[in-house]
């Protein structure tokens, strides 16, 4: 993608402003904000926490660490020498073309400038700019820190390079991007939800249903099926054998019935507006609105962790997204000059609140978990990464053996140090010492004997020749370490001694 975007702006910090900055901050980015309001800086934070929250559920892959948090006082300072802005300001053609303009005037000029507008064409906003070139429309989802689509949509004056480099960018953070063919009014998924948000309307208007039945309606049925498949797959199934041409014969016809009334919309008088409001209040008002967005939260995460399983649809996104996490986890010790002559120091982590027991300690699943991703650096390290796996080979670890030594408390850092104790040409075994960076101490052990297998048929084989030779290299440096006392007690002796 060229230079390595690190250093971001938002300007307009409200529901969507706030939840790009939560985004960009989770995935490393520092972020400059400015907002006006003298409440930004307080809810900004709530929603980083509810953020925070979510993503310790979302994945068990080593998060990045946050990037730095700062409120300036003028788009001026938000802006200088940053390499991506998204402005998120409220959807009035005016102030976003002033605010844009103040924007592209202060920016340095490699900058990409994105806005979050829900309608506005970007051509219609990149009138007046310098440098029209580098500005596009980049439309996301709420909770943006959560939700992966984010629609690209350029004007008359954007180049496809910024096209590019903005898709790449929202990408490398976990999300889908949806590059438009043509720039249109509100896009492509909002011209959707309108479409259902008007019939809503109408059948509201006329006492057919109200507020939660119309969710009900959505949350037990269809919404349920475009979630994972979206709207023209799912027909194509509706079809049966014959697919989307018998659904079409079908159900195309219905067309033209009197069932709709999309292209008319009931005057929101007040009279309407009360009754929406009332309903929305019988259903919903026991909750505030932060016990709802931590509901909602839950909900996505667990529709997203269980579609994962099935690498479908977003689960499919957040595997990848994941993959990435543990890649750039990885890639700092592997792209580093090691000190063979110590243990290598692969894997740093922190106690996230999700993983404490009932007595507020780290619960003993999670020691493993933090293990397996040191062992997973390890892997990534000698040179066993996913080019590697998809040859049909990798390593399966046959037998571990962990120490419990003290209690690690919760929003504790952890330091893990790797010394490999012995390898042959199918195996290897090494010991893992996590450390409290802190006070020097131990709070756990393990051990581990990892095989070399042929996955497609399941059976052990000889490592390819570069990881051999990166195991020798560390050997080299590590058999002239001390091996600790406990190493061996809890493995199975080896047949063959290792080198």
């Amino acid at each position: 993608m060229g230079e390595e975007i690190k250093i971001t702006a938002v300007i307009g910090a409200g529901v969507i402003g706030g939840g790009w900055a939560a985004r960009l901050l989770l995935n490393g980015m520092s972020v400059k904000v400015h907002d006006p309001s003298p409440l930004s800086e307080k809810n900004l934070k709530e929603m980083l926490s509810n953020a925070e929250r979510a993503y310790s559920k979302l994945t068990m892959a080593p998060l990045v660490k946050p990037g730095t948090l700062e409120f300036v006082d003028t788009i001026e300072n938000a802006v200088q020498g940053v390499s991506f802005i998204q402005e998120s300001v409220p959807e009035n053609p005016d102030l976003k073309r002033s605010v844009l303009n103040e924007i592209d005037q202060h920016a340095p000029e490699t900058a990409v400038i994105c806005s979050s507008t829900s309608g506005l064409k970007p051509s219609l906003l990149q009138k007046g700019m310098k440098n029209p070139e580098r500005f596009l429309v980049g439309h996301p989802f709420n909770p943006v820190y959560l939700l992966p689509l984010v629609e690209i949509c350029g004007g008359e004056l954007t180049s496809t390079e910024s096209k590019k480099r903005a898709a790449e960018f929202y990408q490398d953070i976990g999300m889908k991007p949806l590059i438009l063919r043509k720039e249109i009014d509100a896009f492509i998924a909002d011209r959707l939800q309108e479409a259902v948000w008007r019939e809503g309307l109408w059948l509201i208007c006329d006492d057919v249903a109200t507020t939660e039945e119309l969710d009900d309606a959505i949350r037990f049925g269809f919404g349920l099926r475009w979630a994972q498949m979206g709207l023209f797959e799912t027909y194509r199934i509706a079809g049966g054998k014959a697919g989307i041409r018998h659904f079409l014969s079908q159900f195309g016809p219905s067309l033209q019935w009197p069932w709709s009334k999309l292209t008319d919309v009931p005057e929101l008088n007040q009279e309407l507006i009360d009754k929406i409001v009332e309903q929305s209040d019988q259903q919903s008002g026991k909750h505030s609105i932060r016990d709802l967005e931590r509901i909602r939260d839950n909900n996505l995460v667990a529709i997203m962790q269980g579609l994962k399983l099935q690498d479908w649809g977003v689960g499919a996104v957040l595997k990848e997204y994941e993959e990435l996490l543990y890649k750039k986890a990885h890639s700092a010790v592997a792209s580093g000059d090691a000190d063979y002559s110590k243990p290598l120091r692969l894997h740093d982590s922190k106690v996230r609140p999700d993983w404490l027991d009932y007595n507020g300690h780290m619960t003993e699943s999670r020691y493993l978990q933090v293990f397996g991703d040191t062992t997973d650096a390890f892997l990534q390290f000698i040179g066993m990464d996913e080019e590697y796996r998809s040859e049909g080979f990798s390593f399966y670890t046959v037998e571990t053996h962990i120490r419990h030594l003290r209690e690690v408390a919760g929003g504790e850092s952890l330091s893990v140090e790797t010394q490999l104790l012995g390898f042959d040409e199918k195996r290897f075994r090494i010991v893992h010492m996590m450390i409290h960076p802190e006070s020097g101490e131990i709070p756990a052990t393990s051990e581990h004997m990892l095989l070399h297998v042929e996955t497609n048929v399941g059976q052990a084989c000889p490592m390819e020749k570069m990881l051999h030779e990166k195991l020798t290299e560390i050997w080299n440096g590590h058999q002239n370490l001390h091996i600790p006392d406990y190493a061996g007690k809890g493995i199975v002796q080896l047949q063959k001694p290792l080198k």
